[in-house]
């Protein structure tokens, strides 16, 4: 598969990257991209909650009323669950909601995520740029040149520029990852992918690993 490469004016280039079939062009397996998202959904959950059960609930443990001849239900202390500011049955504790899934399946559902971007042409190889400056002004006009200002977009960098990670930040809908962390959660995320032109060997060579 063979992409044009565009600059960052929003201007195609006379430069072309080829593609690996094998990671942008496999049939997207749709039961590993919901494994995948679920795990980084469910990684993302704290897990600290917690409601008091009737013994840790602070109060008497003296019986309200007389077990008998009251004409209504029995009923214990005031901790009782049935009685408003009572523990709490079977209440939330804290747990952790991590669960395993393969490396391979998880291989497999970037690869897919990459084909649906792919496939949908919402993928974009950008050339190599760099800002000498902090400016969120700069970095909103790059987006506006591809009109992506008002769209979810996900720019893949192939290390760690600071200028270009702070001054995207304040952009709501504009992400940076590197080709290294790219996920399948952050990929299908986005709208629209931009990938720098010497981040894609390292996304494919990522993935084709054994």
């Amino acid at each position: 598969m063979e992409l044009a490469v565009y600059n960052i004016d929003g201007s195609k280039t006379a430069k072309t990257v080829e593609l690996n079939d094998d990671v942008f062009g496999i049939e997207p397996n749709d039961h590993a991209i919901y494994l995948d998202v679920k795990q980084y959904l469910a990684n993302q959950r704290q897990g600290t909650h917690k409601a008091k059960t009737r013994n840790e609930i602070a109060g008497s443990t003296r019986k309200l009323r007389r077990q008998k001849g009251t004409g209504g239900a029995r009923i214990g202390d005031i901790k009782s669950p049935v009685l408003r500011g009572g523990g709490r049955i079977f209440g939330p504790v804290p747990r952790d909601y991590s669960f395993k899934v393969n490396k391979k399946v998880k291989r497999l559902a970037r690869m897919s995520a990459l084909a649906y971007k792919s496939r949908d042409n919402s993928l974009m190889i950008l050339e190599d740029f760099s800002m000498n400056e902090i400016k969120t002004k700069k970095f909103l006009e790059i987006l506006k040149n591809f009109n992506l200002d008002n769209k979810k977009s996900l720019l893949v960098l192939p290390q760690v520029d600071m200028n270009i990670v702070l001054s995207s930040r304040n952009i709501p809908k504009a992400k940076v990852a590197l080709a290294s962390d790219l996920n399948t959660y952050m990929i299908l995320n986005a709208d629209h992918l931009l990938i720098v032109e010497s981040s894609v060997k390292e996304v494919e060579n990522n993935l084709l690993k054994k």
